[in-house]
C-alpha cells in the first residue's frame, strides 16, 4: 500500500532537485544535460540500461521540483516518461540498447507524435498509416502539436496498420529518425511562451526498416499506447503542480512584504484566504498524482488510468487557479516582466487542455468509474 507520508528517499530527491533547479538558469539544453548527469532525467529508466531504476513516482518529483523552481522541462513528459517507458516495457533488446542509455544520460531525446488535425482526442480517427513494402515499412500521415521535434533525435509516431485477419486498422508505434527522407516539420506559431516549440509533422511515404516498429510485432500497439499515456498524464500533473507552486510562492512573498496601508496585504483575509485555498488545491492534486504514480509503478495499469486522469484534471484546475490568484495578488505588477507571472497565464491553460481536455477526463470518469452511459 502507498503511504501518505513521503519516504526519506523521496524527500531527499525532492530537496536535491530543488536545490539544483534553483541554482540554474533555464537554458533548456544545458539544463537538460546537467540534470541528466546527476541522474534526474533517467531516474525512471532501468538500471540495466543506464537509468536510475526508479519509476514515474521519482520522475514526477523531479519535474515538479524543476517547475516549482521556475525551471520546468517539458520534454521530461515526453522523452523519458512516454518514450522511455514504452521502449523499456515493449521494445526489442536492440531498441532498448540503442535508446535507453542515451535517453537516460541526456545525449539523445525523443519526441512523441499522436495528435492529428482531424483526430484530436479521438485516437480511433488517426489516419497516419503504415504499410509493408518488402521488409520495410512506409509511413504516411500528419501530426500536430508535437513538442521539441527540432531538438529530438527521433520521434515516436503513433500510426495504424491493417490487421491481416480482419482488415481493420490497429495502433502501432514507430521510431522515426529526425533525418528520415520524407519526414518534415513546420513550426506552429504559438502565443505560448516556452523554450520547447510546437510543430506540425508531415510523413510522406517515410521508409523505415522493419526494426523501427516498437517491439517488432504488430499486436501490442494498443498496450504500448496506453503504457505511454498514463505516465503522460501523471507527468503533466507534476508539470502543472510545479508551475502552480512557483506562482504561489511569488504571490506569498509579495503579499508578505507589500504594505499599502499599515499592514502587509497578506494580513488581509481577502488576499490570504484565496492563496491558502490555492495551496490546499495543489496539495490535494499532488496526493492524487502520487497515488497514480504508485499504481502505475506497481503495474496496475487499470487503476493507474483512473487515478492519472483524475490527477491531471485536479492539477490543471489547481494550477490555473493558483496562477490567476498570484497575478491578482500582485495587481499591475503581476503583468510585468519583472515578476514573471504573466507568461504563466497562457502556460497554465495548457494544463487544462493537453494532453487530454477536462471534458474528456469527465467523460472517462463518468463512463469508466461511475458506469454511466457513454456519450461518444
Amino acid at each position: 500500500m502507498t503511504t501518505l507520508i513521503e519516504s526519506d528517499e523521496h524527500t531527499a530527491l525532492r530537496e536535491a532537485v530543488s536545490s539544483f533547479a534553483k541554482s540554474h538558469d533555464h537554458d533548456s539544453r544545458t539544463l537538460w544535460q546537467e540534470a541528466a548527469k546527476l541522474g534526474y532525467i533517467g531516474v525512471n529508466l532501468p538500471e540495466a540500461y543506464g537509468g536510475g531504476g526508479g519509476g514515474i513516482a521519482e520522475l514526477s518529483i523531479v519535474l515538479e521540483e524543476m517547475g516549482a523552481a521556475g525551471n520546468p522541462l517539458l520534454m521530461m513528459i515526453v522523452s523519458p516518461a512516454i518514450c522511455g517507458t514504452v521502449i523499456a516495457r515493449f521494445g526489442t533488446e536492440a531498441q532498448k540498447r540503442e535508446w535507453l542509455p542515451a535517453l537516460a544520460d541526456g545525449s539523445r531525446l525523443m519526441a512523441f507524435g499522436i495528435t492529428e488535425p482531424d483526430a484530436g482526442s479521438n485516437s480511433h480517427r488517426i489516419t497516419t498509416t503504415a504499410r509493408r513494402d518488402g521488409v520495410d515499412w512506409l509511413l504516411t500521415g500528419r501530426k500536430v502539436f508535437v513538442s521539441g521535434v527540432d531538438i529530438a533525435d527521433a520521434t515516436l509516431i503513433v500510426g495504424r496498420t491493417e490487421d491481416s485477419r480482419t482488415g481493420r486498422l490497429k495502433p502501432c508505434l514507430f521510431i522515426v529518425p529526425r533525418d528520415a527522407a520524407g519526414f518534415s516539420r513546420h513550426r506552429i506559431d504559438m502565443e505560448l511562451h516556452s523554450v520547447e516549440k510546437q510543430f506540425e509533422l508531415v510523413l510522406d511515404d517515410v521508409r523505415l526498416p522493419a526494426d523501427a516498429l516498437v517491439g517488432g510485432g504488430e499486436d501490442a500497439g494498443l498496450l504500448q499506447l496506453f503504457a505511454g499515456l498514463n505516465p503522460e498524464r501523471i507527468m503533466t500533473a507534476a508539470f502543472a503542480i510545479g508551475m502552480g507552486r512557483h506562482a504561489l510562492a511569488k504571490a506569498v512573498a509579495y503579499a508578505r512584504d507589500r504594505t499599502v496601508w499599515r499592514t502587509p496585504i497578506g494580513a488581509h483575509q481577502a488576499i490570504a484566504h484565496p492563496l491558502a485555498q490555492a495551496h490546499i488545491d495543489l496539495e490535494l492534486a499532488r496526493l492524487m498524482m502520487q497515488k497514480a504514480a504508485h499504481l502505475y509503478d506497481a503495474g496496475d495499469d487499470v487503476g493507474a488510468g483512473e487515478a492519472a486522469n483524475m490527477a491531471k484534471y485536479a492539477a490543471g484546475e489547481a494550477c490555473v487557479k493558483a496562477v490567476d490568484q498570484a497575478v491578482h495578488t500582485l495587481g499591475g505588477n503581476g503583468l510585468t516582466r519583472e515578476f514573471g507571472l504573466a507568461r504563466l497565464i497562457t502556460a497554465a491553460r495548457v494544463s487544462r487542455i493537453a494532453p487530454v481536455s477536462r471534458e474528456m477526463i469527465l467523460n472517462y470518469v463518468s463512463h469508466q468509474t461511475l458506469g454511466l452511459p457513454k456519450s461518444y
